[in-house]
């Protein structure tokens, strides 16, 4: 139990540190102008990159230090190295479809993140499959599983609030007064009958 421990450990610190890696990068979204975006997806992938950088590179080597590794990548070490780089390339290409998603979705990290990790649950049993197809038998049980991932994102992605633009305030109709014809001769019958009836005398 305590061998398994150590890599039940790691692999929760993966789940919290991706688990927060959607939310935190939804924060770059960009605001839109006229319907245009500020910016696009590939300039928070810039730093994402160089955050890479700084803690594979030198953390890598600065724990190989502490290790004793040895610093060649030549010869028997060359699976490290070919290897190593493939994976780089997955993740950064995943990387970039997460930062993508984030940004198209306007930051939308509870649609986004279940599709992320309830897919990568099921690429990751397909290419494990597919590398043992012929050292072990598939049980039924994981189709069953697959589906129910499915449909978990199903619901999770129908359930997920969104945001709304605020409603705008209704225009006040203002009713003009008009004046009728009738009130019109109204009015001219009454100002005749105020003026004086003069009477001519022969």
């Amino acid at each position: 139990m305590n061998k398994m421990l150590v890599p039940i450990l790691f692999a929760i610190g993966t789940a919290v540190f991706w688990g927060c890696y959607g939310p935190t990068i939804g924060n770059a979204h960009a605001p839109r102008v006229d319907g245009v975006p500020l910016w696009s997806p590939f300039k928070p992938y810039v730093f994402i990159g160089l955050a890479y950088l700084v803690i594979a590179i030198c953390g890598g080597l600065a724990m190989m230090a502490v290790k004793g590794d040895s610093f060649s990548f030549t010869g028997q070490y060359y699976p490290t190295m070919k290897w190593g780089f493939l994976a780089g390339l997955l993740g950064a290409f995943g990387a970039l479809c997460l930062t993508s998603a984030m940004m198209t979705s306007r930051g939308n990290a509870l649609l986004v993140m279940p599709i992320v990790f309830g897919g990568a649950v099921s690429v990751s049993a397909i290419v494990s499959m597919l590398k043992l197809h012929a050292e072990t038998t598939v049980s039924p049980m994981l189709w069953v599983g697959m589906a129910l991932t499915i449909v978990g994102l199903v619901i999770v992605a129908m359930n997920t609030p969104q945001a709304h633009a605020p409603a705008k305030p209704a225009a006040e109709l203002a009713t003009p007064v008009q004046a009728t014809g009738s009130d019109d001769e109204g009015l001219s019958s009454e100002a005749s009958d105020s003026d004086p009836v003069e009477e001519s005398t022969t």
